[in-house]
């Protein structure tokens, strides 16, 4: 059975390294699907979640980044994570709480860029909460 090599990485940590059989996650334009001997690629990825389909026992593993960069080469995909937190240790009420303050940001905001900053926070932390939702709540 054909694999391929997948790391996650952040600025602070490795978050994933291993063989998997599927990878799919937030393109910039939509969901991507990578298999073994994917085309290569170059891409910018949205908040939102990683899986990984484990090679060796076949189990999901799951992680949100806020954004980064992806490369696909046929045999290793690397994801370069602006920030990103394994599945594991995600916390619904701490993402709740990081939204409500960005909300309140975001009313509050008195310059464009204070506006885009908070947009900005406002974006990954519903992005995390609803990847929370979805994966870890099956």
């Amino acid at each position: 059975m054909a694999t391929i090599h997948v790391d996650v990485v952040s600025a602070e940590e490795q978050v994933f390294s291993g063989e998997a059989k599927f990878v799919a996650l937030p393109g910039e334009n939509g969901e991507l699907g990578i298999l073994p001997r994917h085309t290569p690629l170059i891409t910018r990825i949205r908040p939102g979640a990683v899986r990984i389909e484990r090679a060796d026992n076949g189990e999901e593993e799951f992680v949100f980044v806020a954004g980064g960069i992806l490369e696909v080469q046929p045999g290793t995909v690397t994801v370069l994570a602006d920030t990103a937190i394994r599945g594991k240790d995600l916390d619904e009420a701490k993402a709740t709480e990081a939204k409500k303050l960005a909300e309140e940001a975001l009313r509050n905001a008195k310059s464009d860029i204070d506006v885009a900053k908070a947009q900005s926070e406002l974006a990954i932390q519903a992005a995390q909460l609803a990847a929370l939702r979805k994966f870890l709540r099956k």
